[in-house]
């Protein structure tokens, strides 16, 4: 992620700003916000244990601070910054998580809490708490952020539960629910922020995304990593390919016996050739060759040998004579009259 450099220094943009305070307010704040030699916030209780009080006395403390700054001339004084940062939040897109923020604003935790301190300080940022919905977030345009939040309400609302978007798809339909959107903010790297800002939509490793709940995008497990990388060659795939793709994508080390014995036990794949595998929800039957055969003359009524031939190799990467020895079971399949081939 690019830092954004800023024209001042945020700690001493903070230190001009506690100045003001008396000793016991800028020790609150400071040990509140984590602006000491130590980037450690401490919690209202901590802070109270301190000094002897309630943590209601200590959040009155902290309110009067702020307040106290915010009247002062080192506040006034301090515009240029609050300004600046304010562009830096609408080049963002006037809504951003606080997580993608602060990393964006510097890498250091003590320098990310003090651009937090600014964040808070500064009246024209407003934080919105984490919810079920979204992040933590910052925006500058209360009207920007109701319009952003409810189009991603919207395409969660419209996600079936383990279905996979690629990227480009996404945004388009996100930029269909904001048709009157300020052009300046209809650009990929925009959108893709605005919609890491959901709680409920996510993105896997391979760039696809979903309901953030789904295996699909949250996958925890060789069965799921399997199931994404399997989805992603878009064809039959040999187990031992799919363990070298999933060290590749996942950087988790996948044992090619272990990969194998998933793929068995789990329904969503087929296994359709000597070690390929397939996945279910591509429309391929499940067994081995007899298996297929039979099921094929149940749905369609007796076949030529050709036909079945033909029928199979859509279901199985298997050599024809394969087919043809399983023909040969008179156990299972019978010709009739007309030489044609059915179920015994």
């Amino acid at each position: 992620m690019e830092k954004i450099a800023t024209s001042f220094k945020p700690k001493e943009v903070c230190k001009r700003l506690l100045s003001v305070l008396t000793k016991r307010g800028q020790d609150v704040i400071v040990s509140r916000y984590g602006l000491g030699s130590k980037a450690t916030k401490l919690t209202l209780d901590a802070i109270g244990k301190k000094y002897n009080i309630t943590r209601e006395r200590v959040r009155q403390i902290e309110n009067h601070s702020l307040a106290a700054i915010r009247k002062s001339k080192a506040y006034k004084d301090s515009e240029p910054a609050f300004t600046e940062l304010k562009e830096i939040v609408l080049e963002l897109g006037g809504l951003v998580s606080e997580k993608d923020l602060l990393k964006h604003l510097g890498k250091d935790v003590s320098v990310q809490n003090h651009y937090h301190f600014l964040l808070v300080i500064g009246e024209e940022f407003k934080r919105e708490k984490e919810d079920d919905e979204f992040h933590h977030r910052w925006n500058v345009d209360p009207e920007l952020s109701d319009k952003i939040q409810g189009a991603l309400k919207r395409i969660y609302s419209k996600l079936s539960d383990d279905e996979l978007i690629v990227e480009g798809d996404l945004i388009t339909s996100f930029l269909e629910e904001v048709k009157d959107l300020n052009e300046k903010y209809k650009n990929d790297e925009v959108i893709r922020r605005w919609l890491s800002v959901s709680h409920k939509i996510g993105k896997n490793p391979l760039g696809e995304w979903g309901k953030a709940s789904s295996p699909n995008v949250n996958a925890k497990g060789m069965r799921d990593y399997a199931f994404l990388v399997i989805r992603k060659h878009g064809s039959p795939i040999h187990f031992k390919e799919v363990a070298k793709a999933i060290t590749q994508y996942f950087n988790k080390k996948a044992h090619v016996a272990t990969t194998h014995n998933e793929l068995i036990k789990d329904k969503r794949f087929v296994l359709v050739g000597r070690g390929l595998y397939a996945l279910s929800e591509w429309g391929y039957m499940s067994g081995v060759v007899k298996d297929v055969i039979r099921d094929i003359l149940e749905k369609e009524g007796p076949l030529t040998k050709d036909q079945i031939v033909e029928k199979v190799l859509k279901e199985r990467y298997v050599k024809e004579n394969t087919i043809l020895v399983n023909l040969q079971n008179s156990k299972f399949f019978k010709k009739d009259k007309e030489g044609r081939y059915q179920n015994a």
